[in-house]
């Protein structure tokens, strides 16, 4: 917008200038073969030129060619810096895509640590049920092995208290004695 702010401004300023005294003839196949904003532009440089008294054409030269290259270092640093905004806006959204799948990969992960924990305390849990169980199992073998040997106590001393009250020996115990 400034530019052609600019421009506009510059051409009235040209015209102002060019209605007193026009260009040489120098001058204007120098600027015919300009495009017509530069013409816009240069006018009033052409017009502090003639005024100078020197060179004329050289001094005009001079400037068109500064200009020119002025313009072109312009549009050069404009480019790139729409570039560096382009690359910066692109690295921007790179940054915001890894970020957003990095959190999406850990929360997948904290999921499956969670399930896993889970699951290992289920199966903790039912490790210790199983060893609750045979433990269980153990006591009650345990309890019936001692209930059997009391069983096989009281039936032993009764069959002792028999064999005192009889006198006799029992014959499979000392059968290597019997003679």
């Amino acid at each position: 917008m400034e530019s052609s702010q600019l421009h506009s401004v510059d051409s009235v300023q040209v015209k102002e200038l060019e209605k007193p005294d026009p260009p040489t003839a120098s001058a204007v196949s120098h600027q015919s073969l300009e495009e017509p904003k530069e013409h816009a532009i240069t006018a009033p440089l052409v017009q502090k030129v003639e005024d100078s008294g020197g060179n004329k054409d050289a001094e005009l030269a001079r400037v068109v060619s500064e200009k020119r290259l002025a313009l072109i270092k312009a549009w050069e640093e404009s480019e790139k810096t729409k570039a560096e905004n382009r690359a910066y806006k692109k690295l921007s959204a790179v940054g915001l895509w890894e970020s957003k799948k990095k959190a999406s990969v850990e929360a997948q992960l904290k999921i499956i640590e969670e399930n896993l924990e889970r699951k290992k305390a289920e199966y903790a849990e039912k490790m210790k049920n199983k060893i609750a169980d045979i433990h269980r199992s153990a006591e009650e073998k345990r309890a019936m092995v001692e209930a059997q040997k009391r069983e096989e106590f009281i039936e032993l001393e009764e069959t002792a208290a028999k064999f005192r009250s009889s006198g006799r020996t029992p014959a499979k115990f000392f059968a290597c004695f019997k003679a």
